[in-house]
């Protein structure tokens, strides 16, 4: 069955409204459902509703509510602050990350951060980013959107994580902890997670963020790529943490 994402502010007790016209036109002329078919939508806030068409106009497309369900919370929340790569790669992370069931992507400027962005192209980029982030939802059958913040540096990121009961800092770097060891020191439920950039994070960033109480953590032997990267990070700790 087919499903869409519709804000909750667009969604009453007995009725719904697809009022988008990039999914409008996709039930309409594409998938070609009319009244009486039956879809599924969820709201990005955990609740998942089954619906049936009630009627599809240029204005929009009703919906009328038969079930709602409430998903259950997850056990760990985690934040991944991701340098951003070259060329387009940071697409397809927050496309991996969103699909692994990662509540939020903070794009990352270090100091070896080779892409430079201006305001407005960080503007177009985050504008990009969360349809990357619906399509990927959607395609994913998650009920929450991770949220992806605007480009941060990485000292305003490191100072605004006094919030966090978990923060790692994979890094090339010596005194580095296993990723098992780091996750098994405590029963964490809300992680964030560095992604350095080309080149790594420059000592005095890692002395900066384990003054701040991150945990220097090894990826294994092999050096990865920052793609490669947050995946390995996200996978492994929703395998250990939530299995």
């Amino acid at each position: 069955m087919q499903r869409f994402f519709v804000p909750a502010k667009n969604i009453g007790l007995e009725a719904a409204t697809i009022s988008d016209r990039d999914q409008c036109h996709h039930i309409r002329d594409v998938l070609r459902l009319k009244a009486k078919d039956r879809i599924h939508i969820f709201d990005g806030e955990g609740r998942e509703y089954l619906c049936s068409i009630k009627s599809i106009s240029n204005e929009g497309i009703i919906l009328m509510i038969k079930e709602r369900h409430k998903i259950g919370r997850k056990r760990v929340k985690i934040t991944v602050a991701c340098a951003i790569p070259k060329k387009a790669k940071m697409d397809e992370i927050i496309d991996k990350l969103t699909q692994l069931g990662v509540d939020e992507v903070i794009p990352l400027k270090t100091e070896r951060t080779v892409v430079k962005l201006d305001k407005e192209k960080v503007k177009m980029r985050t504008a990009r980013w969360q349809k990357v982030v619906l399509a990927a939802s959607q395609q994913s059958q998650r009920s929450s959107l991770p949220k992806v913040s605007s480009l941060k540096d990485f000292r305003e990121v490191v100072l605004s994580s006094s919030g966090f009961d978990l923060k790692l800092i994979p890094h090339l770097g010596p005194k580095r902890k296993s990723l098992k060891e780091a996750l098994g020191a405590g029963d964490a439920k809300n992680i964030l997670v560095f992604i350095g950039p080309e080149g790594d994070f420059s000592d005095g960033e890692v002395k900066k963020a384990v003054n701040a109480g991150f945990i220097s953590v090894s990826l294994g032997e092999n050096v990865l790529r920052i793609d490669t990267a947050a995946i390995a990070v996200v996978s492994f700790i929703k395998l250990y943490a939530e299995s």
